[in-house]
């Protein structure tokens, strides 16, 4: 049996609203949003304390400014290839519930506004684990842009615990 970790997403919360500013990021290529108001702040690559038994998402914990933050590494969480241990991840630290958590991603984009432009479902085409964390697309005119569903994407579960041989 799993259990979830005690990254609690907010309450309510609604990822999309009119006239929204999305923060915008790279991860193995794929242009990812969040709304700002779920963004705490950006940081370039921080020590990590390593979390023993956590889960593959979860690549540490940062101290930061006193508050402990669990840091998710996006393209473990997303299925993706390792990055580049030449390359420093950046830190996208968002609200939740149960504190703030980061997202480690490739790199930072801009703050952008979508204006009128409609939410899509994601496609078919996109591999089921991304699918399942995207709230909708929009289409910009030089990209896609795939707004994160981020109640969904701190929602990792942690294998469970190993029993006694035999049992």
């Amino acid at each position: 049996m799993s259990r979830p970790l005690a990254i609690e997403p907010v309450a309510a919360r609604s990822s999309v609203r009119a006239g929204a500013q999305y923060a915008t990021f790279f991860v193995d290529g794929l242009f990812f949003g969040v709304d700002v108001l779920e963004v705490q702040e950006i940081l370039r690559e921080q020590t990590m304390t390593p979390v023993p038994l956590a889960p593959a998402e979860v690549e540490g914990l940062i101290n930061l400014r006193g508050q402990i933050v669990t840091a998710l590494d996006m393209r473990r969480r997303l299925g993706l290839a390792p990055r580049n241990t030449a390359t420093a991840a950046m830190n996208v630290v968002i609200h939740t519930g149960g504190g703030a958590v980061s997202l480690l991603v490739d790199e930072i984009g801009d703050v952008i506004e979508t204006g009128a432009a409609a939410l899509e479902p994601p496609p078919e085409n996109l591999s089921p684990l991304t699918r399942d964390l995207i709230a909708g697309i929009f289409q910009l005119e030089e990209r896609l842009l795939l707004l994160l569903d981020v109640d969904k994407t701190v929602q990792v579960t942690a294998a469970p615990a190993p029993g006694p041989a035999g049992v």
